[in-house]
C-alpha cells in the first residue's frame, strides 16, 4: 500500500510539471498540431510518460480511485503555479476550493481498501468491449466539439480519455512475469494508446482555449470520479469496510473544490496604484 501511494504522489508531481510545460506551449497560440510539436509540449509529454509509468506501479498495489484522487493533487499545484509564477489572482473562495480539494483527496485515498483482487468478476472480454466502445464515443465527441471555442468540452474529454487509460492499465493487471509479447497481445494496450492520444489532443486544445488552473481542475475531477467508479463497479476495487462515508465525503469535497476552480477566470494581479 505504501509503495503504491508513494508512486501515486510521484505521478502527481510529474503530472503537474507536464501540465505547466504543456500550458506554456499552448499559450503561444497556433494550430493544435503546431502546439503538439513544440519543445515544451514534447517535454510535457515526456513527463506524462513518467507519470503513466508511476501509475502502472501504483495501480498494482492500490485501487484506481485512490491513485486517481492522489493524481488530482495537480489541481492545487497548478492553481498555485498560476498564482505565484504567472501572477494570476486567487480570490479567497479559490483558496478555499484548493483546501477543499486537498482534504477531499486525502479522504478518498484513505478510504481505499488494502485488498486488490486479481480475478475480476466482470470478465476480461467484457471489460475490453466496454473500453473499446468508450474509445469510439470519445473520438466521435472529439470530432463533434472540434469547433467549440470554450475550453470545458475539450477538458472533460481529456479527463475521460486519460482516465480511461488508467482503467486500461488497471484492467491489464501487469505481473512480474509479463513479457513484451504478452503485453502486445492484449487488446487493451491499443485501447490505452487510443485513449492517451485522444486525451492529449483534447488537453492541448483545452489549454489553448482556457488557463491551466481551470483546465486542470476540469479534467482532473473527471479523472478522479469516472475511473474511480468504474474501478469499483467493473474492476472489483475495494473500499475499506465501514469507510464508504469517507469515500463519498471525499468525492463531494473534490467535486466542490474543482467546480469552484473551474469557474474562475484568469485575472492578472495588478500592482497597487501609487498616488
Amino acid at each position: 500500500m505504501l509503495i503504491g501511494m508513494s508512486f501515486a504522489v510521484l505521478a502527481m508531481l510529474c503530472s503537474t510539471i507536464a501540465a505547466i510545460l504543456q500550458a506554456d506551449a499552448a499559450q503561444q497560440g497556433g494550430r493544435v498540431s503546431t502546439v503538439l510539436a513544440r519543445p515544451r509540449f514534447v517535454g510535457g509529454l515526456a513527463m506524462d510518460i513518467v507519470t503513466w509509468l508511476c501509475m502502472v506501479v501504483a495501480l498494482q498495489f492500490v485501487p484506481i480511485f485512490a491513485v486517481q484522487a492522489t493524481l488530482a493533487g495537480a489541481i492545487a499545484m497548478t492553481a498555485l503555479y498560476a498564482r505565484y509564477a504567472r501572477g494570476e489572482w486567487l480570490r479567497p473562495v479559490h483558496r478555499l476550493a484548493i483546501g477543499s480539494s486537498m482534504i477531499g483527496l486525502a479522504l478518498v485515498a484513505g478510504s481505499a481498501g488494502a485488498e486488490r483482487k486479481d480475478a475480476m468478476s466482470s470478465g476480461h472480454w467484457t471489460i475490453v468491449t466496454v473500453l473499446v466502445a468508450a474509445l469510439v464515443l470519445f473520438m466521435a465527441a472529439t470530432l463533434a466539439t472540434n469547433r467549440v471555442t470554450r475550453p470545458w468540452p475539450s477538458a472533460l474529454l481529456a479527463g475521460l480519455g486519460l482516465g480511461g487509460g488508467a482503467v486500461c492499465i488497471r484492467a491489464m493487471h501487469l505481473t512480474d512475469g509479463v513479457t513484451v509479447s504478452g503485453v502486445l497481445a492484449d487488446p487493451l494496450i491499443y485501447v490505452l494508446a487510443g485513449m492517451a492520444l485522444t486525451g492529449l489532443y483534447n488537453y492541448a486544445r483545452a489549454l489553448q482555449l482556457g488557463d491551466v488552473a481551470t483546465v486542470t481542475a476540469l479534467y482532473m475531477v473527471v479523472q478522479v470520479v469516472v475511473p474511480g467508479m468504474v474501478g469499483i463497479t467493473l474492476l472489483d476495487d475495494t473500499v475499506r469496510p465501514g469507510f464508504t462515508w469517507m469515500l463519498l465525503l471525499g468525492l463531494a469535497l473534490v467535486v466542490y473544490g474543482t467546480s469552484i476552480l473551474a469557474r474562475r477566470r484568469s485575472v492578472k494581479r495588478t500592482s497597487p496604484r501609487v498616488s
